[in-house]
């Protein structure tokens, strides 16, 4: 029989029972039950768990999104005329352009020749080698980019073979690498002061050093500023030099140049633009902080020696864009020049179309 205290208990359990029932149910102004709010924010609490999810899912997509594979064939032992390529790698300029970049050496085959063949998809030549490959061998590589604005190379002697102009090359010893320009060149410089090319005699250098050379059978050689010049600065050796565009605006011409295939550019003109992109990054880079640039290209090739990496990069800083708008800007008249100036020399069997040999169509515009 339930007592009057077992009444009054059942009542109060009652009453907190409907109590707590009312505050979970929490009614609103209009008298509505709020539960479908409640889960509606449960629902849009999931969902944004998902979007998170989803975001995730994307990110991780992209990260994991493979790189296109380009490579980039030297025209020679690595030297602070590549030191842009090897910024744009390290500081991941072609990663966040989408590229997997290999930078090679190359052989004998020759970067030309790689690049024609498909065998890699950029290369450095210069202006010489080009017009070369469009009119002899009909090779198709495009020059996309000067890599320094003027030519910095020329003849040099040690001072003590008193060779001080053109004239003085007659009954001198010249070490070279066997090119049909080299002797066209120096005749060229040398008629300017009425003397006689016949009277030098050639040797074949092949990959002897200069120093060494002219210490024993050669007198002078042609060579890049930027690199034997300082050498010999560094060395405390005296050199004279003999810059070709001091003589003829014509050999005022692009060395070393960035190439590609034409077939590249008219397939895949994106890769082209992003490489472009990424590359003048890293030429930029090299120009403003010459330094930093140094050490980038020593740390990727430690055997280079690291004193003349940096005097050749702090010299070339402001040769690579010079007096151009842009670092890779090319000029239609340099090509015409020396074009001319290599017919007018029969350097070549056939006149060259300019316009296919060089294009600016890839550098990015100022200010980008």
């Amino acid at each position: 029989m339930m007592t009057k205290r077992s009444g009054i208990l059942m009542l109060i359990a009652v009453l907190m029972l409907s109590l707590l029932a009312a505050c979970g149910q929490g009614n609103n102004e209009n008298g509505e039950a709020t539960n479908t709010q409640s889960e509606n924010q449960n629902e849009a609490a999931a969902n944004g768990h998902n979007d998170e999810e989803n975001t995730d899912s994307a990110t991780d997509s992209n990260e994991k999104k493979e790189k296109q594979k380009v490579t980039v064939v030297l025209d020679w032992t690595p030297n602070t005329n590549h030191t842009g390529l090897y910024v744009a790698q390290a500081n991941e300029y072609y990663e966040e352009a989408g590229l997997e970049v290999e930078i090679i050496q190359p052989g004998d085959a020759g970067a030309a020749n790689l690049v024609a063949a498909g065998q890699a998809d950029f290369g450095v030549s210069y202006q010489e080698e080009v017009t070369y490959a469009r009119t002899g061998s009909e090779l198709p590589i495009v020059s996309i980019a000067a890599v320094i604005q003027h030519n910095t190379s020329g003849f040099a002697a040690p001072v003590e073979k008193n060779i001080k102009s053109p004239k003085d090359f007659e009954g001198k010893t010249y070490g070279g690498w066997g090119s049909p320009v080299e002797e066209q060149v120096m005749d060229s410089l040398m008629r300017t002061e009425g003397a006689d090319v016949s009277k030098v005699d050639f040797i074949s250098l092949g990959d002897s050093d200069f120093f060494a050379a002219t210490e024993r059978d050669i007198d002078f050689a042609w060579i890049f500023y930027a690199w034997t010049g300082i050498e010999a600065e560094l060395r405390g050796k005296s050199i004279d030099m003999i810059y070709l565009q001091d003589y003829a605006e014509e050999l005022d011409y692009y060395t070393p140049v960035l190439i590609t295939n034409e077939n590249l550019i008219a397939e895949q003109p994106e890769l082209v633009q992003s490489f472009m992109n990424a590359t003048t990054e890293g030429y930029e880079f090299a120009m403003r902080e010459p330094d930093k640039a140094a050490e980038i290209l020593i740390e990727a090739e430690p055997e280079l020696n690291a004193e003349l990496v940096k005097a050749s990069q702090e010299w070339l800083a402001d040769q690579y864009q010079a007096d151009a708008p842009r670092w890779g800007e090319q000029k239609e008249s340099v090509w015409n020049n020396y074009t001319q100036w290599m017919l007018d020399n029969e350097l070549l069997e056939k006149p060259m179309d300019i316009s296919k040999a060089y294009t600016n169509d890839f550098l990015p515009a100022q200010g980008e």
